[in-house]
């Protein structure tokens, strides 16, 4: 059970995501900084205790128009081997002490607590309380197992999200693409030409006050 402390960081997440943001491909840039704004997300508890796990949404008012974003992070208290290119940045945790703070899709960790999650294994946590379930996300897998394909491109990232290659565990293990939403848009998904083998979808805070509801992440059937 992952224990939320009420204490600081320093830099804060918002900080820490500001710096980090523009530099992603699927970033609506604005041409000026990024100003965020937590909107939203849960979490997922690590069973061993060790690897904290946010889905987190912020907004960004630096525009014409606000852009919302979903961002899986972990968080570790030692560097992820082989993983220095998803690093979002290190914070010092009033309790915790230097926290590696990670763009999630890329902890093996965060992959199979998800792949838990889309398979009704794993309960969503609210996002600011310990031990308290967040009724409002949901996740659903059409289908029997899954398991993440490991290799340098079995994470991509694009202008309209990223991309992690898994499998099926029956029969020939049939080869899916977990897509994850990275602009949320409310009642939508992941912009993909395949049919959808499964989604989580959760609630945020929409720019405009009222709550929006979308896919986080998608499974889908490969297309050919």
């Amino acid at each position: 059970m992952a224990v939320i402390h009420r204490t600081t960081m320093n830099p804060t997440k918002l900080e820490l995501l500001t710096s980090w943001l523009p530099s992603r491909p699927w970033y609506v840039a604005t041409g000026r900084a990024p100003e965020l704004a937590k909107a939203g997300g849960f979490r997922l508890d690590d069973p061993q205790g060790e690897v904290g796990i946010e889905f987190m949404v912020v907004t960004d008012g630096s525009g014409d128009r606000a852009v919302s974003y979903h961002l899986p992070l972990t968080y570790r208290g030692a560097p992820l081997d082989g993983a220095d290119e998803a690093l979002v940045g290190t914070s010092e945790h009033g309790v915790l002490g230097k926290r590696w703070v990670y763009d999630g899709i890329h902890d093996p960790v965060f992959v199979e607590r998800l792949l838990a999650l889309l398979e009704g294994r794993a309960e969503p946590q609210a996002q600011s309380l310990t031990d308290t379930p967040d009724p409002s996300v949901t996740g659903r897998f059409d289908g029997v197992g899954l398991t993440a394909v490991s290799g340098p491109n079995a994470v991509a990232d694009g202008p309209h999200g990223t991309e992690l290659a898994v499998r099926t565990a029956d029969g020939g293990g049939a080869a899916l693409t977990l897509a994850v939403t990275r602009v949320l848009r409310a009642q939508g998904s992941a912009e993909d030409g395949g049919r959808s083998r499964g989604e989580v979808t959760a609630e945020w805070q929409r720019p405009g006050g009222d709550r929006g509801r979308g896919a986080f992440v998608v499974v889908r059937e490969n297309a050919g």
